[in-house]
């Protein structure tokens, strides 16, 4: 519980702020640190007395030569959560030290509950980043999900419980963006990133780790009869208060609810999916909900020779256009909005007669009417495919 490291810190600070020599022993007398460092690993017999009874002690000098390890001073017991787990001594005449003894007691005691603290908290964000790893790259014919749901609930976790995974992308932005700030190191900043994210997913049940540099995982459980867009606004507020902070970006993506531990792993998988594919469609937003990017995904999942055919074979004389940017987005808009033109100029943020000019001009180039659901498709397909890279020039 008393780590020598600790121990020998706390002794050569305190000797060097109160001008007596210091000394700590674990429960078994043992000096573990000392402002005088030729006394560590020496047995200090008094302290075996103290430990037991969690009473201090006074030597003079007579006494101390009867005790081996011992030299005048003053003993007393560190004590944490009712048990004795070594001694802190200060060493110089009873009279000169006594004044010392409870205050460089009761500090050390404060010094140790915080070691112990910071342990036990490092230990269970270890052990959280280990099961959302494990629930990553989850494999039923691996492990068993009873067992994974087993060291969930050691935890305090239950993975029964409704969930959704929420995957964040914490990155420096390019020099060029925000020009004099001081790039940050992501391993540096971890535990800030970690302790933001949580002031947001506060909920005991809401699993929150490191998954990499830069990523943090969360499998948030999902109360009963809340508005689908609060997760989204939630995932909102942790990229503003990171954006916020100088040097970072976030962006964050969103899977899909699930109850088991295949299901959290898809989820996962989803989360992950919706911040790549959300860069390539939309880089202007930060929350992208895997939703929102299911045919994405699946023209994602087909090969870039597939892709590229599709675009060749579909979009060629549009691609050789200048304005195809604008013609790319216009047959998005189009399909998306429900082959609707008012929609499709409000997305778009032109007047009707210029999506109409497009319309034409691509009607023109293909031969084909887009009011045919069946070449708008083909065409919206084609238009995905550019936007994901399919492309050769990409």
């Amino acid at each position: 519980m008393l780590s020598p490291s600790l121990a020998q810190e706390i002794a050569g600070d305190t000797s060097a702020v109160i001008g007596f020599n210091v000394l700590i022993t674990d429960a078994e007398g043992t000096v573990i640190g000392s402002g005088d460092s030729s006394r560590v690993g020496t047995f200090h017999e008094a302290s075996v007395e103290v430990v037991r009874t969690k009473e201090p002690a006074t030597h003079n000098a007579s006494q101390a030569q009867r005790l081996r390890g011992v030299r005048p001073g003053i003993t007393l017991p560190l004590v944490t959560d009712g048990q004795a787990v070594g001694t802190v001594g200060i060493t110089g005449t009873p009279a000169q030290v006594g004044r010392f003894g409870l205050l460089v007691k009761r500090q050390t005691e404060i010094l140790i509950r915080e070691s112990v603290m910071l342990r036990s908290r490092l230990l269970a964000e270890r052990a959280a980043e280990k099961l959302l790893t494990d629930i990553a790259s989850y494999d039923p014919l691996v492990v068993e999900g009873d067992f994974l749901m087993f060291r969930a609930a050691e935890l305090g976790f239950d993975l029964r419980l409704r969930r959704v995974a929420v995957a964040f992308e914490v990155s420096v932005p390019d020099p060029g963006v925000r020009r004099g700030t001081p790039a940050r190191d992501m391993t540096l900043v971890r535990s800030e990133l970690l302790r933001t994210v949580r002031d947001v997913f506060a909920d005991p049940q809401d699993i929150v780790a490191g998954a990499a540099p830069g990523w943090i995982g969360v499998l948030h459980r999902l109360p009963a009869r809340t508005p689908a867009d609060s997760l989204v606004a939630d995932c909102r507020r942790v990229t503003d208060v990171i954006a916020a902070q100088d040097g970072l970006a976030a962006r964050a993506g969103i899977g899909e609810p699930a109850a088991s531990v295949g299901g959290l792993h898809d989820s996962y998988q989803d989360a992950c999916d919706a911040l790549r594919l959300g860069a390539r469609v939309d880089g202007g937003r930060t929350v992208h909900a895997i939703g929102d990017l299911r045919v994405h995904q699946l023209l994602a999942a087909v090969s870039q020779s597939a892709r590229t055919r599709l675009l060749d074979l579909t979009a060629a004389p549009l691609r050789d256009q200048p304005d195809w940017p604008a013609l790319r987005d216009t047959i998005t808009a189009w399909c998306e909005s429900g082959f609707s033109l008012v929609r499709a100029s409000a997305a778009l943020h032109i007047h009707r007669n210029t999506v109409v000019y497009r319309m034409n001009k691509i009607e023109q180039l293909t031969g084909r009417p887009l009011r045919e659901h069946r070449t708008a498709m083909a065409l919206y397909l084609a238009c995905l495919a550019d936007r994901l890279g399919g492309g050769p020039d990409h």
